[in-house]
């Protein structure tokens, strides 16, 4: 068993989306999970991983594939919705593990989609909102993108911004820097 509090996982979700509103019978889903697991401890990022995800209810717009990089035939390869939060919480202890975000958009869509689909909702209760502890951390009048507290901090994007795995990953050097100013939500 894993020390608690030692390891936090980092999500981050690309769903799919259309300029403007959704086409008429399709609802946003999520089509990648990002996750990398950061040792509190340590202060590293020590996993990254990528799920894709086969929606059910939407296809990949034009537009969604230029955002997230992310096709139709790529995301039909994915596991179903169901299978992948059954993994989350086998393979990345989900359940009992603290977790955090950019923002609430991450949390809010795994709570509508698990409701919609009836799915057990993967996570436990100890969600972070790390651009919120960010701002706090440093002061700020306004919340920041992800991009932008980058530039904040003086940190590079690394990967492509609005690929799941990449942006998990690059949350998770912020969430490091909140932790070095010794203001990381417990």
């Amino acid at each position: 068993m894993e020390p608690h509090d030692r390891f936090l996982n980092v999500v981050d979700v690309e769903a799919t989306c259309w300029q403007g509103r959704p086409p008429a019978g399709q609802v946003s889903e999520i089509i990648e999970i990002g996750l990398c697991v950061v040792d509190l401890q340590t202060r590293e990022r020590v996993e990254r991983h990528r799920v894709l995800v086969r929606p059910e209810r939407s296809t990949v717009s034009a537009f969604c594939t230029e955002l997230t990089g992310l096709t139709q035939e790529e995301v039909d390869g994915g596991v179903p919705f169901a299978e992948a939060c059954a993994l989350l919480e086998r393979e990345h202890h989900a359940r009992s593990r603290a977790w955090a975000s950019w923002g609430d958009y991450d949390r809010k869509q795994f709570e509508r989609q698990c409701a919609a689909a009836r799915v057990r909702y993967p996570f436990g209760r100890r969600h972070t909102n790390a651009k919120a502890a960010y701002s706090a951390a440093h002061g700020l009048p306004r919340r920041l993108g992800m991009d932008g507290a980058l530039r904040h901090a003086g940190l590079p994007l690394e990967g492509r911004h609005h690929s799941g795995a990449d942006d998990a990953w690059n949350i998770a050097a912020l969430v490091l820097d909140i932790v070095a100013a010794g203001a990381w939500p417990t």
